[in-house]
């Protein structure tokens, strides 16, 4: 009776020590379950929001241990949507984000802080125009669990917001156009 005993408690154990090891994922680019959106003043005087239509990335995580995340993130800069296809080409120029030049924005974390139960501080290196600066992202774990194709998925969202003049010489639109709000929004699917 103790073998059969002991020998469940060691399975269960294994069981239980395969569940609380990171897993990975990828970003579900495919159905479009990720966002990276802005919000930037307009000269002062209104708001422009916009988004990023191609976007990709990974990450490990491990709700029991989120210190232990990674993440990386990839935005396709010439991507950029704001509703009007003239602003949207004057974005993707030299004038701001020369994506002919510099065809990619990333960010890659470098550390997790655990703020709260669902919370944490992601900071990390965000790399735009080829500069690249630290940052930190205000994260929240939304949820994870099985999705109707017989995958597993976790979600997250979060926010920062950067200056534009960290991140090299852009055209000047005055100093209330010089933050940039950031919204991220995802899913993961697990690796198989």
């Amino acid at each position: 009776m103790l073998k059969k005993t002991l020998a469940a408690l060691a399975i269960g154990s294994a069981v239980l020590s395969a569940n609380v090891m990171a897993a990975d994922y990828v970003v579900d680019k495919e159905g479009q379950h990720a966002f990276v959106d802005f919000k930037i003043s307009h000269l002062g005087y209104s708001f422009i929001t916009g988004t990023f239509k191609d976007i990709d990335g990974k990450f490990s995580f491990d709700a029991a241990k989120p210190e232990d995340s990674k993440i990386e993130f990839n935005v396709n800069t010439a991507s950029v949507f704001t509703n009007h296809a003239e602003r949207d080409k004057h974005i993707a120029s030299p004038d701001f984000l020369n994506a002919g030049k510099f065809a990619k924005a990333t960010f890659v974390s470098t550390s997790v802080k655990s703020t709260g139960a669902n919370t944490a501080d992601v900071t990390g290196d965000l790399t735009i125009l080829g500069v690249t600066k630290p940052v930190v992202v205000k994260a929240t774990f939304l949820g994870e669990g099985k999705d109707p194709w017989g995958g597993y998925r976790a979600g997250f969202e979060g926010t920062t917001t950067i200056k534009r003049s960290d991140f090299g010489k852009q055209k000047d639109l005055g100093p209330k156009s010089d933050a940039v709000e950031l919204y991220v929004s995802f899913e993961g699917v697990k690796a198989k």
